[in-house]
């Protein structure tokens, strides 16, 4: 399966472990909540969608390497504990804390969050003495003598043997206590978070054309060569500040993420290219609806390698736009649930001292809510966006409040003044909104002028569809040019299967 499947089915099954019936007892009892076990190649985003199920559960996560641990970190260090038995003192065997269930323990207490997941990455990397541990472990979630608390779900992961030297092969009683999940390397599930977290075009477009470097593991002699997706991602975030610093991207800087000389070699010599391709199509004329005319004639005569780079540029820059008005679309959504509590609050106590004081306490609550996400390690980049905005909000509205001397004013004259700060913003976003469309109208018109009959244009339809910032801006907001040119392709693919059909009964 790829890791969007995984994904899913850690998710609800996470879910499914922690749900109880009318008594507060689990459904799926301990000791029969398998541990998921996630098995494939390194590199893959194993980690990243752990932090994605717990963000979107909205339960704490703690991550733990176990290649890193001793018997003795994981299990407790041993001490001496007096007892008294039927009236004899005896010296007993003691362990102190697992720092692994220590630190569940410490993330409830700072986050205040009770649920979550315990991951455990390079389960099958476990030092020989800790290996007859973590059968007791698997079955019943203890180390030492202390228990997972409830409410925590065992999710495990490791690298195939042939990745890793240091595995060691569980054998079948191990194997027959966890939930398998093989995990292979899949492009097209990468390209949507790649989407999403911002990878830069240039390797998408690189990787669009060549799936088959997307991940690659091969012996040399050189010794192993590799590519990975954390790879590719950790290359997008260092040629973001290359970029912004003027810096030259060179081979050796490529070779420091990607271990393939072939690949780097060819990627480097991609990206030059695709940096002409920026400035010889005037990319932002495109959209601003003023496409020079060489940028047709050009684009009508490129090649598929070529269409599909400027393609991607163009889409690129439009989607990072449609994700910003989105995410401040939801910005605003949540402001608005927080004016109308405020508004409430004002009718009821109908003083302006107090109003500000609420929405102090709203700053202050916001502020513990990303606080107490972050803490848990559930804290998204959405989440933390949306919470610093709202932050921001009432900060500035509380300083104009006081500055202006509206604190001894009407109370009403003194929302006045808040919500027309929330009223700027909403116009602000409608103009994003405006310019979007516009945006995305000439890069229909481009695409369809420039590239003709080719298949550039199911490709923009495509991506704008499985896309889920593009597919939320067009559903609330519209798009002709779109809805044209998805029922244009309909009827098209529709022509082409009914050939097929009429062929295949050789009428």
């Amino acid at each position: 399966m790829n890791i969007n499947q995984a994904k899913n089915y850690i998710k609800n099954d996470v879910s499914l472990y922690l749900l109880k019936d009318e008594w507060g007892e689990y459904r799926i009892p301990v000791v029969r909540q398998r541990p998921i076990f996630l098995l494939g190649a390194p590199g893959i985003g194993k980690t990243a969608i752990m932090e994605q199920v717990a963000s979107e559960l909205g339960i704490a996560l703690v991550s733990y390497s176990m290649t890193h641990h001793t018997r003795q970190s994981a299990l407790g260090l041993p001490f001496i504990k007096h007892e008294t038995y039927e009236g004899m003192e005896y010296d007993v065997s003691e362990y102190t804390m697992s720092e692994i269930i220590a630190s569940i323990y410490s993330v409830m207490k700072e986050s205040g969050v009770k649920e979550g997941i315990l991951f455990l990455d390079e389960i099958n990397c476990v030092s020989e003495t800790l290996a007859p541990s973590m059968l007791q472990f698997l079955q019943y979630k203890v180390f030492g003598k202390h228990k997972v608390p409830d409410g925590w779900v065992i999710v495990t992961a490791g690298n195939p043997p042939e990745y890793n030297k240091s595995v060691r092969e569980f054998d079948v009683v191990t194997m027959d206590r966890l939930k398998v999940l093989t995990v292979e390397a899949d492009y097209d599930t990468w390209k949507k978070y790649a989407r999403e977290h911002n990878v830069r075009s240039e390797i998408t477009s690189f990787l669009e054309i060549h799936k088959d470097f997307f991940y690659h593991m091969e012996m040399t002699v050189n010794g192993r060569s590799y590519v990975t997706a954390r790879g590719w991602e950790d290359l997008s975030t260092i040629l973001n500040l290359y970029n912004e610093k003027n810096l030259p991207v060179d081979e050796t800087l490529v070779g420091q993420y990607i271990r393939n000389n072939k690949i780097v070699k060819e990627f480097t010599a991609y990206y030059d290219l695709y940096n002409k391709y920026k400035k010889d199509y005037r990319l932002d004329d495109i959209l601003s609806g003023n496409a020079p005319e060489t940028a047709y004639i050009r684009g009508n005569k490129a090649g598929f390698d070529e269409r599909l780079s400027v393609l991607g540029m163009l889409m690129d820059k439009v989607i990072s736009e449609i994700k910003d008005v989105m995410e401040t679309s939801e910005y605003l959504t949540e402001l608005l649930k927080l004016l109308k509590a405020l508004k409430t609050n004002i009718a009821e106590k109908n003083d302006t001292t107090e109003m500000i004081s609420f929405m102090e306490k709203l700053v202050d609550g916001q502020k513990k809510r990303k606080d107490n996400l972050a803490k848990a390690s559930s804290l998204s980049d959405k989440d933390k966006y949306r919470f610093r905005r709202i932050i921001e909000f009432f900060s500035n509205s509380i300083k104009i409040l006081v500055e202006k001397g509206n604190e001894n004013k009407d109370v009403n004259d003194a929302f006045a003044v808040v919500k027309a700060g929330f009223d700027d913003e909403v116009a602000e976003m409608k103009e994003s909104v405006s310019n979007v469309k516009a945006r995305l109208h000439n890069l229909f018109e481009y695409v369809g002028k420039a590239f003709e009959e080719g298949n550039e244009m199911l490709l923009l339809v495509t991506e704008l569809t499985v896309n889920e910032n593009s597919s939320r801006f067009i559903a609330q907001f519209g798009s002709e040019d779109y809805t044209r040119a998805s029922e244009t392709l309909m009827i098209s693919e529709r022509q082409d299967a009914i050939k097929q059909e009429i062929l295949e009964l050789e009428i």
